[in-house]
């Protein structure tokens, strides 16, 4: 069988509840009407009370894992319409309160994705959550019905079908005439494999369903209302939950949104891309122009592209697109650097608050390498940077034949079956191409991802799955996070789902990179703050990201996101309190492209 490599753009696809029985009251002042009296709270639905209510409160076996966690699995109805039927294994971890005289109840977490791992999550808490977090809160993390370490769902017999299936699909995006019918051809082989083969799990894997295990598990560990903090997708899963369930709210919190009616598509937007909707490469063109022009602010001391920083991070673009270029190194191998792989290293560097230094430096090299007057020593220098990237990128690649590998179907199990989608791949070309009109450079890249979800070919679909209204008033406040220049999930869905709920506040936070928790102490310490004891932000209130473009010393430090592998996280070991903290282990909407692609 032939070896995969795939663009690190499809392993990011592939590679982003609460409550206690003693649990605390939220100290959140109460929403008022328009007289001044108490607003009142909307009711779950008697369909969805009885859908999750009439299952039996699961008994969570837990067992120590990873050296400082307990693992459990329990079995979930597949269809809560039907409670006493077929089932689906869900996977649970926990990281226990420090203090637990003192505890609160439970956090569940999620990552994002869809298809991020929600147990993985929650073992790298005691690295990027906050210390009054983990001393009061149980933090929980669950792997959503098809993903991880839950019943996982598979689009494919073998993964000899799935290698053929995937062929086209081996590139940060389509450029060329040949690689967009290669891409297509692939995503329709897609759809017809999870709508076959993947069933029925793949039927049954929409927000609505998570949000159902959810509320069953809140009950398992013993809490009356859930605490959740969810990040990127994980926003839309919160925002789900808090409109199905919205008395069973004690606080709720939700960084990197995106608009939950953007994300689904009713009535003539289910003819739209869903990136027409919800806008993410206008997040991302929007942050590349500011930095550029940050650049030239800076000076050529601090960027190296400085002067026309714009107009030279377009003319690599050109050449790259005219002609790619190929390195020759003695360890990699001749490697390609083309326009897809460009824009999939920018993307990368954008989700990181310190990326500004890749974006420039990156630019800066490729502007030499592909310059036939530049000196020798200058390409030397310029191809042991890029080459650096490439090993690096290497590294980080799935190279495998086994075992099966289900990361790609499960963003594509919740998306596709979740939301609406144009009808026929094969209108992706001219679609993608608009976008990219658009939002340059990014528009293809976040058009391109949902291919595989055209109605034509992906249609299994989820009749339970749930379509709104998003506008229900929460037993307790939402807190939403938006963070101006986040390249997946645009500012301007944390604002209009905070317009949308009407118990909510918006947080904003001019920073860097992808969601704000952890890129400031103003950000971070508000939302834990509201997570301990309800008291909200000021309305208005705008923190500002520890780390802004060019400001630092050139050759600054990199942000460091904890890892999402979980033998690394436990042979880490837990910190000690007081220790630095890190990123959250975000998983985008779409993949978190890496640097470059090697083939």
């Amino acid at each position: 069988m032939q070896r995969r490599t795939r663009s690190l753009a499809l392993a990011g696809i592939i590679g982003a509840l609460l409550a206690g029985s003693a649990v605390a009251p939220a100290a959140a002042a109460p929403a008022t009407g328009a007289q001044g009296r108490p607003a009142t709270t909307d009711r779950t639905s008697p369909i969805e009370a009885r859908r999750v209510d009439r299952v039996p409160t699961p008994r969570l076996d837990w067992y120590p894992c990873y050296d400082y966690a307990e693992c459990a699995t329990v079995r979930l109805p597949l269809d809560y319409d039907h409670p006493r039927g077929a089932t689906t294994e869900i996977a649970l971890l926990r990281v226990k309160a420090r203090d637990q005289q003192n505890r609160i109840g439970s956090l569940f977490v999620n990552p994002g994705g869809p298809g991020g791992s929600g147990t993985s999550m929650a073992l790298g808490a005691p690295q990027f959550l906050g210390d009054e977090l983990l001393d009061r809160f149980d933090v929980i993390g669950v792997d959503p019905r098809g993903v991880a370490s839950s019943e996982q769902v598979r689009c494919f017999a073998t993964v000899g079908d799935q290698t053929r299936a995937y062929a086209g699909l081996n590139v940060a995006f389509p450029v060329t005439k040949a690689e967009e019918k290669a891409y297509v051809a692939s995503s329709k082989a897609v759809g017809r494999g999870c709508s076959t083969t993947g069933r029925p799990l793949s039927g049954a894997m929409s927000t609505a369903e998570v949000a159902r295990d959810m509320d069953v598990l809140r009950r398992a560990v013993g809490d009356r209302k859930l605490t959740y903090l969810g990040f990127s997708y994980g926003s839309v899963l919160g925002q789900y939950y808090a409109n199905m369930f919205p008395d069973r709210v004690r606080a709720l919190v939700i960084d990197g949104v995106l608009d939950p009616y953007a994300w689904l598509g009713k009535g003539k937007a289910r003819d739209l891309l869903q990136e027409d909707r919800m806008r993410s490469a206008q997040g991302a063109s929007r942050a590349l122009r500011e930095i550029l022009v940050r650049c030239d602010a800076a000076g050529a001391e601090s960027c190296p592209i400085a002067g026309g920083a714009a107009g030279k991070y377009e003319l690599v673009a050109q050449r790259l697109r005219a002609k790619p270029l190929v390195i020759e190194d003695p360890d990699l191998g001749p490697f390609t650097v083309g326009y897809a792989d460009f824009v999939a290293a920018t993307m990368s560097a954008l989700y990181d608050p310190y990326g500004y230094l890749q974006v420039a430096g990156l630019t800066a090299e490729l502007l030499v390498l592909t310059e036939p007057a530049a000196t020798a020593p200058a390409r030397d220098r310029a191809r042991a940077a890029v080459t650096r990237l490439a090993a690096e990128a290497r590294q980080q690649a799935r190279r495998y034949d086994f075992p099966y590998e289900n990361g790609l179907e499960t963003f594509l199990g919740v998306d596709c079956t979740d939301a609406n989608h144009p009808k026929d791949a094969a209108s992706w070309p001219a679609r993608a191409a608009k976008a990219d009109q658009r939002d340059p450079y990014f528009g293809r890249v976040w058009a391109w991802i949902t291919s595989p979800c055209a109605r034509d070919t992906w249609t299994v679909r989820d009749e339970d799955a749930y379509t709104g209204p998003f506008d229900r008033r929460t037993s307790a406040p939402v807190l939403v996070v938006g963070n101006y220049w986040d390249p997946a999930t645009n500012y301007r869905g944390a604002v209009s789902s905070a317009a949308l709920l009407p118990n909510s506040r918006l947080l904003s936070s001019d920073s860097w990179g992808h969601t704000a928790y952890g890129t400031s102490a103003c950000a971070t310490g508000a939302i834990d703050e509201y997570l301990i004891d309800g008291t909200l932000p000021a309305r208005g209130t705008l923190c500002v990201g520890d780390a802004q473009p060019f400001a630092e010393v050139a050759g600054g430090q990199a942000s460091d996101r904890v890892a999402a592998s979980k033998s690394t996280l436990s042979d880490q070991g837990v910190p000690r309190r007081g220790e630095p903290k890190r990123l959250p282990p975000v998983v985008a909407p779409l993949p978190a492209v890496g640097t470059l692609t090697v083939r």
